[in-house]
């Protein structure tokens, strides 16, 4: 069950809002707003790091189904680069929110820091174990990125995508230094970054 630290919670329709994939060496960072429908509850819902991965398949087939509207969107390896991690972040939280087919009056964000959108928002630190929307986006967000990893993984198995998720393991880090940095690879993360210093140019 979802407690209720919030004190605040607006009226109207509301979005909830989460990121994955800050950490990993690889790969986008991956947001997904959910707005969820009173009518079709969903039981269950928690945030994705506490839920075993069957489990959250299971919740983001029944998100997609039965919320009253939902987007996934992504900031990429070159993005993140750009913009750095933090910015590239809000730039995937304003495309989940304004890829919603419904738009909202209210948007709680995960954490301590709203990108610009177009409605009120407010951020809610632990927010995915603290409000139900939040917990979807979270799943949402989740199950995307390690699919995302898993796809990457069939391509290079060597890395060990599938099992680290681009996250910088002690596997990730030997096979980025013996076998070097990847286009996926996120070139201003300082591990990859001293990679590709090390690495002769062509």
């Amino acid at each position: 069950m979802h407690n209720t630290e919030i004190i605040f919670r607006p009226s109207g329709l509301i979005t909830g809002v989460d990121e994955v994939g800050r950490g990993p060496l690889v790969g986008d960072v991956v947001a997904a707003a959910v707005i969820l429908d009173p009518e079709r509850p969903i039981e269950g819902l928690a945030d994705s790091k506490k839920l075993s991965e069957k489990r959250r398949e299971h919740l983001y087939e029944l998100i997609r189904e039965r919320a009253l509207a939902w987007c996934v969107a992504k900031a990429s390896p070159a993005e993140i680069d750009e913009l750095n991690i933090l910015h590239a972040t809000l730039l995937a939280m304003q495309r989940a929110v304004a890829g919603l087919q419904v738009a909202p009056d209210y948007a709680l964000i995960d954490g301590n820091r709203c990108p610009v959108l177009s409605c009120p928002a407010e951020p809610v630190v632990k927010g995915d174990a603290r409000v139900a929307e939040i917990s979807a986006a979270s799943i949402l967000a989740k199950v995307e990125r390690d699919r995302q990893m898993q796809q990457l993984h069939l391509q290079f198995p060597e890395y060990g995508f599938a099992r680290h998720k681009g996250y910088p393991t002690p596997e990730h880090l030997e096979a980025l230094s013996r076998l070097g940095a990847l286009p996926e690879h996120r070139r201003s993360f300082r591990p990859v970054r001293e990679q590709l210093n090390r690495e002769p140019h062509v």
